[in-house]
């Protein structure tokens, strides 16, 4: 069974680009409107999240980080399950990959090494064919993170947004060329301030960031600034979420 998945992965019918799936996610993930990115919003766990159809053995999952942060240990974790995300009642999904989800399921996923998914690094994970689990950070060398991924059934990728790791991109491989060049929005370094009494505002770099925006909790702004992109668009310009009003920090 496991070399005639293979051997429908190398199939040259084109296949539906990953997205991750809408519904089965982390209590604490967005997701953007294409479900490309997705964001863990709160703490350090509740950040699982699946793709929208089956992975099959060869076929890489790629994924750029957009947003790690220092003040959390242990990263990433990548995987693959038997768990159809169209089944999970987002609720009852725990608030981690490992072990938990893979005590709780047929679920075989892995932490990258510490150090090794930092920002703007893109990650190709993906399962073999003879059930082994790899990953590979930018041009670097293959890594064996898991072996006994068995493949007679089908798999959905898995990822957790967990602990350093706050907001990851996928990418799509069957583009000629993964761009290099990280979304605007999560690129500079002020997503990642120190929380500190001098923090200016990200947007006039004037006034200090007095103000955040509610409910995302975002506080890198000034009143005068935060009260403008309300009025202006109501979105959150780092996550994109709806502001639902603004509050001092």
């Amino acid at each position: 069974m496991g070399a005639q998945l293979c051997s429908q992965a190398d199939s040259k019918a084109p296949r539906e680009t990953l997205r991750f799936h809408a519904k089965a996610k982390g209590v604490q993930v967005h997701l953007d409107a294409r479900r490309c990115t997705a964001q863990r919003c709160a703490t350090f766990h509740d950040g699982i999240v699946f793709s929208q159809r089956p992975v099959p053995p060869g076929e890489p999952v790629a994924l750029r980080v957009l947003w790690h942060e220092t003040r959390w240990y242990g990263g990433l974790r990548v995987g693959f399950t038997r768990l159809d995300p169209a089944q999970v009642s987002a609720p009852s999904l725990p608030p981690f990959v490992c072990p938990d989800l893979e005590q709780q399921s047929p679920t075989w996923a892995a932490m990258l090494p510490e150090g090794s998914a930092l920002l703007g690094d893109v990650i190709h994970f993906w399962v073999n064919c003879r059930g082994r689990l790899y990953a590979r950070v930018n041009a670097g060398p293959r890594l064996l993170l898991r072996k006994g991924v068995p493949l007679d059934a089908p798999l959905w990728a898995v990822m957790d947004v967990y602990g350093t790791t706050k907001a990851i991109e996928l990418l799509d491989t069957t583009a000629s060329v993964i761009p290099s060049t990280m979304p605007r929005a999560f690129s500079d370094e002020t997503l990642q301030p120190q929380a500190t009494a001098e923090l200016e505002c990200i947007i006039c770099f004037d006034r200090a960031a007095d103000t955040c925006l509610l409910p995302c909790s975002h506080a890198y702004f000034c009143s005068s600034c935060a009260g403008r992109v309300l009025r202006n668009s109501a979105k959150c310009p780092l996550c994109r979420w709806e502001i639902k009003a603004v509050a001092p920090a």
